[in-house]
């Protein structure tokens, strides 16, 4: 089984995300199971989503404490919360950052950490910072644990009721970034 946790900011998408990638896997042909996990948090409050992929029924239903994957949709995060203290040495980070991974103030093995400017790909795709399925391309593709040909699977169903434009953009830049 495969564990992710996902931190952002209450209105990015991280909840999203964590069902993006529950889906993506399910359509993969592996068994899924996506929650978020906040409080009475508004917009811009620190939130988690999870996430844990399997071939194999899931039994557990608790918080995700020790990601194999970490996902840090928003890098200001970073130095304002412990993210990495549940995380073993083997644990994979990806980051939507700007900057280059041996940049990053995080005291982790660069070896793992894995960043993409999702922030820039998304202003230049959509017009505004909506970098929660952005990071998914890159998410896909630095750990295999999901297709990008199930990613967009996911975001034709997840997004299904928002239009065939708001569907091509994002299918656009999960590509853009798996290729990046």
């Amino acid at each position: 089984m495969f564990q992710i946790r996902i931190h952002g900011r209450g209105g990015q998408g991280v909840v999203t995300a964590a069902e993006l990638i529950a889906i993506a896997a399910f359509k993969d042909g592996k068994i899924a199971q996506a929650f978020p996990y906040f409080g009475v948090e508004r917009t811009g409050a620190p939130i988690e989503a999870y996430a844990r992929l399997s071939d194999q029924v899931i039994q557990t239903r608790e918080r995700v404490y020790n990601p194999d994957i970490l996902i840090i949709v928003d890098s200001t995060l970073i130095g304002t919360l412990d993210m990495t203290s549940d995380c073993d040495r083997n644990t994979k980070i990806v980051i939507n950052s700007a900057q280059d991974k041996k940049d990053i103030k995080i005291n982790f093995p660069k070896e793992n950490i894995f960043t993409i400017d999702a922030t820039k790909i998304a202003l230049e795709i959509f017009g505004k910072n909506l970098s929660n399925t952005v990071i998914l391309g890159a998410f896909a593709k630095d750990t295999g644990l999901i297709t990008l040909k199930g990613l967009e699977a996911a975001i034709r169903e997840k997004f299904a009721d928002k239009g065939k434009e708001i569907i091509e953009k994002n299918i656009k830049a999960i590509d853009k970034a798996y290729n990046n």
